[in-house]
C-alpha cells in the first residue's frame, strides 16, 4: 500500500512538474509571442519581457525576433532608362510590426525572407528601369552642375531628378505599401553597390579616359594661353622699362652735353688761343702713343702750336 502511495506521490509530482515547466514561459527582451491553441491564435502577441503563463499541453507558444532584421538579396542585372546595364546590390531593413499577422500571411522568417525578395525587387528593378544611370550613382545632395563629365545625362523627358537617396526613399514607400498585410514593417533600402556588366565596362572606361584627354588637353591649352598673355605682359612692360630707361638716358645726356657745350663756350669765350692750345694738346695725347712717330706738315693745326713755341737759347 505504501509503494502504490509513494508511486502516485511520484507520479503527481512529475504532473505538476510537466505542468509548470509547460505552463510557464520566459520572453527574453527583443522577442515576442504569439500564444495558439488548437493552432489557432489566442489574444493578442505578448511583447513584454518576462515570465508569462499558458495552459498546459493545450497551448503552444511562437516565438519571433521583434529587433530589426537584415534583407539581403544576390546581385542583379538590371538595365537603366538609358539602356546601360547594371549590377545593383541592395540591402533592406526590416522588424515584425505584428507577430499575429506575420504567423497567419508569412508563417516564419524565412518565408518573410523570400517575400520581401519579391516585393522590394520587383520595386527596384521598375524603378531603376525608369532612371537614367545617373540619377542612381549620385547622391542625392550633388546638382547635375557637380556631376563628373563621365557621367551620362539624363535623357529629355524622363522621370525627375532624385538622386540615389531619393531613389530608395521612393523604393520604400512604395514597398511599404504592400509589406503591412504580412505583419511586416519596412524601414529603410539601401544600394549597396553599383557596378557596370562586363559587356558596358570596357566602353565606360574608354569613354572615362577619352574624357580625361579632352579635359587635360583643354587644361593644357588654357594654362599656353594664360602663359603666352604673361610673357607677352611681361615683354610690354620689358620695353616700357627700357623705353623710358632709354628716353631719361637720353635727356641725361643731351642736358650734360647741352652743360659741357655751354662750359666750353664759357670757357673758350675767355681765352680763345689758351682754349685752341689746349684742345690741341688733348688732340696730341690722343693722336700720338708712346712708340708713335708723327710726320706733320707745315700748315697743319696740330704744327700751327708748335711753330709759335719759342725754344730758349742755353
Amino acid at each position: 500500500m505504501k509503494n502504490i502511495l509513494g508511486f502516485i506521490g511520484v507520479a503527481v509530482a512529475l504532473l505538476l512538474l510537466a505542468l509548470i515547466y509547460d505552463g510557464l514561459y520566459i520572453v527574453k527582451e527583443g522577442q515576442q509571442v504569439v500564444v495558439t491553441q488548437f493552432g489557432a491564435p489566442i489574444g493578442e502577441p505578448i511583447t513584454q519581457a518576462g515570465l508569462h503563463v499558458k495552459i498546459p499541453f493545450l497551448q503552444q507558444t511562437n516565438f519571433f525576433d521583434k529587433r530589426i532584421q537584415i534583407w539581403d538579396d544576390e546581385p542583379r542585372e538590371i538595365p537603366t532608362n538609358d539602356k546601360t546595364f547594371i549590377f545593383l546590390d541592395i540591402t533592406a531593413r526590416w522588424r515584425i510590426s505584428d507577430a499575429l499577422q506575420f504567423m497567419k500571411r508569412a508563417g516564419n522568417e524565412r518565408q518573410a525572407q523570400s517575400l520581401l525578395s519579391d516585393i522590394i525587387s520587383g520595386t527596384v528593378r521598375d524603378m531603376v528601369n525608369k532612371s537614367d544611370l545617373s540619377e542612381i550613382i549620385r547622391s542625392s545632395d550633388w546638382s547635375r552642375d557637380t556631376m563628373s563629365p563621365t557621367t551620362p545625362q539624363a535623357s529629355i523627358g524622363t522621370r525627375p531628378n532624385l538622386g540615389r537617396d531619393g531613389i530608395t526613399d521612393e523604393i520604400v514607400r512604395i514597398a511599404q505599401k504592400a509589406t503591412p498585410e504580412y505583419g511586416i514593417e519596412l524601414i529603410d533600402v539601401m544600394f549597396k553597390r553599383v557596378n557596370y556588366t562586363d559587356t558596358v565596362r570596357a566602353t565606360v572606361y574608354e569613354r572615362m579616359i577619352s574624357e580625361r584627354k579632352r579635359i587635360a588637353a583643354e587644361k593644357r591649352s588654357l594654362g599656353e594661353g594664360e602663359k603666352a598673355e604673361i610673357l607677352g605682359r611681361v615683354e610690354r612692360e620689358l620695353q616700357t622699362i627700357l623705353s623710358n630707361a632709354n628716353r631719361e638716358s637720353l635727356e641725361i645726356k643731351g642736358q650734360a652735353d647741352a652743360e659741357a657745350t655751354r662750359i666750353y663756350g664759357q670757357a673758350y669765350m675767355q681765352d680763345t688761343e689758351f682754349f685752341s692750345f689746349f684742345k690741341t694738346l688733348d688732340s696730341y695725347k690722343k693722336v700720338v702713343g708712346g712708340n708713335t712717330t708723327l710726320m706733320l706738315s707745315a700748315d697743319s693745326d696740330l704744327y700751327r702750336h708748335l711753330q709759335s713755341v719759342k725754344v730758349a737759347q742755353p
